[in-house]
């Protein structure tokens, strides 16, 4: 038994270092939940990296720059709308939220 727990201790070690997540965060578990995000919150992640174009692992820096610039092609001054730039800041909200961090 110990065996076993050792080599899943292993395994999800192994996990964090080469996906930058554990497992359970893989599976869309969020500690402190209690259960895995709706469907809804998925779709939501999915757009709000697609407007960005960051990958799923991105981190704070990546999907700031990806804001800015997204937001320096949308911008009403370069013929974009402010809804546009709405939309890029809430997908950038919602990704930084979703990293865990507090500061936006």
């Amino acid at each position: 038994m110990a065996k076993m727990l050792l080599w899943l201790a292993l395994a999800c070690a192994l996990c964090k270092v080469f996906t930058g997540q554990w497992p359970w965060q893989l599976a869309g578990w969020e500690p402190g939940r209690g259960s895995r995000r709706s469907p809804d919150e998925a779709e939501h992640d999915v757009w709000a990296r697609t407007l960005l174009g960051v990958a799923p692992r991105a981190g704070r820096s990546e999907i700031i720059e990806a804001h800015k610039r997204l937001v320096a092609q949308v911008h009403p001054d370069r013929g974009g709308t402010s809804d546009q730039v709405h939309e890029a800041n809430a997908a950038r909200d919602l990704l930084l939220r979703r990293l865990g961090d507090g500061r936006e």
